[in-house]
């Protein structure tokens, strides 16, 4: 079982159909892109001297050649390690270094020329490394979620049995991050022989979205509900002509925003699922049909074909199925705590109705969800405490009607320190989405009796501030 099949069976079935466009010009047809895959393969095994099993890192914009390394990595068998091009030349290193990579690109330029002579895709086995997926862990330390052939066939499988038909007819646009979201759903569309579409801008911009899904029938995208925000508040926002489906998830959204969406876009285009990096875009999912008759919209829906979820005593959701990653790279006692009894603990709290529809209520450990991405506190909370006038520090997220929320520092300081200085400090060693945009000075941190900074009462205050001025 090797993913890089997926690519070749549409070789030989619709190898003149096209696999990867740019705006809306074609630039790989289907055959084109099976044998530059297969031919980089070897050429990336002859220069690096790689073999099965290796990692290959890369932190690309959204770009044609993404696919043409991703496809590359499986048919060698080597685990591809994509990493967020927003992050950090510090956390890039971290990822290299902990991932053990034998080979990292950050420019397509880097792999242009590396060909040899094609060679047949090698058999991987099913629980073999294809995917290393970071995903930010509740120390600040990223954590590689090892997704394996078997994980990314089954979440392929049910983007099939739960979403979407698709044939080579239809489209997939990558707005979003291919390291991510975007990029997994990327895989069933080339299982189909569909065309996958690169904007020209390589990312997200609301107009040149509206254009491409008039130009190319049978279009999907896969958006994190601020990209739906965004698309609504657009200038060009209208009814597209050619829009198959919009899966947007990541982050929570607001029953509000569901509402002028399906207004938009119509409810049977939208499909709301819930997953993360550990069960790979496949736990729960509202599907259109919901959002037609626009019931459950404040739920994230029920388990998804071939999986099981369930809600413990304690109100954590855990879930089970073969999407469910192999373990944390490098790293057992947390895949031990993360995986304990067979299930997944996904570390957010929720509960669910007699039916089986699944109500998200919060997530555990403090973690900030902003446009989509994940925050964790802790991480920007040791930066800030590096400066010497630092004396204490919290981070929590503050409701954002864009953003879904936003980074809030409350710092206690030693000696007086200006707000551009802590900028400077988080910007010189965190991702610029992830530092605090407002820095609040205070004289103390609300405590419990055990010395635990109380970062309810950090939220209450900012909560309670944005209702005044409601």
């Amino acid at each position: 079982m090797n993913i890089a099949n997926f690519l070749h069976r549409s070789a030989r079935v619709f190898g003149d159909r096209p696999a990867l466009a740019v705006g809306t010009k074609v630039v790989k047809s289907y055959e084109a892109l099976s044998i530059r895959a297969a031919s980089l393969s070897s050429g990336l095994q002859r220069k690096f001297g790689l073999k099965a099993g290796d990692r290959v890192a890369f932190a690309m914009k959204n770009c044609p050649e993404y696919w043409e390394l991703m496809f590359a990595c499986w048919h060698g068998g080597f685990a591809a390690v994509p990493m967020n091009a927003k992050l950090h030349a510090k956390e890039f290193d971290y990822i290299v270094a902990n991932s053990g990579a034998k080979a990292c690109f950050f420019d397509a330029k880097d792999f242009e020329g590396i060909n040899a002579q094609p060679r047949q895709p090698f058999e991987s086995r099913p629980d073999d490394l294809a995917w290393l997926f970071y995903t930010s862990g509740t120390t600040g330390v990223p954590k590689g979620a090892m997704l394996t052939h078997r994980n990314l066939l089954f979440a392929s499988q049910a983007y099939f049995a739960d979403i979407d038909k698709l044939g080579p007819g239809d489209a997939i646009l990558h707005a979003a991050p291919l390291s991510h979201g975007s990029g997994l759903y990327g895989v069933p569309h080339f299982a189909a022989g569909a065309a996958n579409v690169i904007p020209e801008s390589g990312g997200f911009d609301a107009e040149e979205l509206f254009d491409l899904l008039d130009a190319w029938p049978g279009s999907s995208f896969f958006a994190a509900p601020t990209m739906i925000v965004r698309l609504l508040a657009s200038p060009a926002a209208r009814r597209p002509t050619h829009l198959k489906t919009i899966s947007y998830g990541g982050a929570p959204m607001y029953v509000a925003d569901s509402l002028r969406a399906i207004d938009l876009f119509g409810g049977e285009h939208l499909y709301q699922l819930f997953g993360q990096g550990e069960s790979p875009m496949t736990i729960a999912g509202l599907p259109q049909e919901f959002h037609v008759r626009r019931e459950s919209l404040e739920t994230c829906g029920f388990a998804r074909t071939g999986v099981e979820v369930r809600v413990l005593d304690s109100g954590e959701i855990v879930t089970r199925s073969d999407c469910v990653m192999a373990g944390y790279w490098d790293n057992p006692e947390a895949s031990a705590k993360a995986l304990a009894g067979g299930w997944l603990h996904t570390g957010d709290l929720g509960r669910m109705d007699a039916r089986g529809f699944l109500t998200i209520l919060d997530r555990s450990k403090d973690m900030i969800i902003s446009g989509g991405s994940n925050i964790y506190p802790r991480e920007i909370e040791e930066v800030l405490l590096r400066h010497p006038s630092v004396a204490e520090c919290s981070v929590v997220g503050r409701p954002h009607a864009e953003w879904g929320e936003e980074v809030v520092a409350f710092v206690v300081r030693k000696n007086p320190v200006e707000p551009s200085e802590l900028d400077d400090l988080c910007l010189s060693n965190i991702a610029r989405f992830k530092r605090p945009r407002e820095y609040r000075f205070v004289e103390s941190l609300p405590k419990n009796n055990y010395g635990k900074v109380l970062k309810t009462a950090l939220r209450a205050v900012l909560s309670a501030e944005l209702r005044k001025r409601l």
